[in-house]
């Protein structure tokens, strides 16, 4: 019988990302990001004028982290143990919006928090490349975690019978996110939703 799956996503999801990331805007380049934004449009501001970064002067910004500043990032509390519990039953890979040159890093600083699973670059929706990882594994049973509503949507219309698992857990953000309507669940803290993943797991 084939083991089940797991598809998580990274950031805001195993990783803490927004608050290091407005850390290294105001020290690196005097901007103010409003943290409580979920996504980057009107979010990032200069702190000489107030004027608002375009969205297309905000991707350069975010490259530039993860090219050079990812030691920053900090785990989510919980995140490692509960992955160490699913991966005794369970098959695990992170699926993370980055470009696919950022792999190796991404990898890399995973491996350094105790994290070492498959990890897989994506860009766009998650839908095809959680159905493909479905295709290869063939496993008996597959949850998908992440923290962007339209990558259930994205799952649930190339994968329905995936179980969609919605979570933010970066506090700051979390508060002012409603669930995700494609999702079966919300849960925004490890200890809590490894039993929930555990049960979709093994149903």
């Amino acid at each position: 019988m084939t083991r089940p799956l797991l598809v998580t996503d990274c950031d805001e999801v195993l990783l803490h990302f927004v608050r290091h990331f407005g850390e290294w805007l105001d020290e690196a380049h005097a901007i103010d990001f409003a943290l409580d934004r979920h996504d980057f449009g009107g979010a990032l501001t200069r702190k000489a004028d107030g004027t608002i970064l375009a969205r297309e002067d905000v991707w350069p910004l975010l490259d530039g982290f993860f090219v050079g500043e990812m030691h920053r990032q900090t785990i989510v509390p919980g995140a490692a143990e509960a992955l160490a519990r699913i991966g005794e039953v369970a098959d695990i890979v992170v699926l993370t919006n980055l470009q696919d040159h950022h792999n190796a890093a991404r990898v890399a600083q995973l491996d350094a928090l105790g994290i070492r699973h498959r990890v897989v670059t994506n860009q766009g929706g998650k839908g095809r490349p959680l159905s493909a990882l479905v295709d290869e594994f063939g496993p008996s049973a597959t949850v998908f975690v992440d923290d962007l509503p339209h990558h259930h949507e994205s799952v649930a219309e190339h994968r329905p019978e995936v179980w969609r698992l919605h979570m933010v857990a970066e506090p700051t953000l979390a508060p002012r996110i409603v669930p995700a309507p494609h999702a079966h669940a919300r849960i925004d803290r490890w200890d809590e939703a490894v039993e929930w993943i555990l049960e979709k797991l093994q149903s």
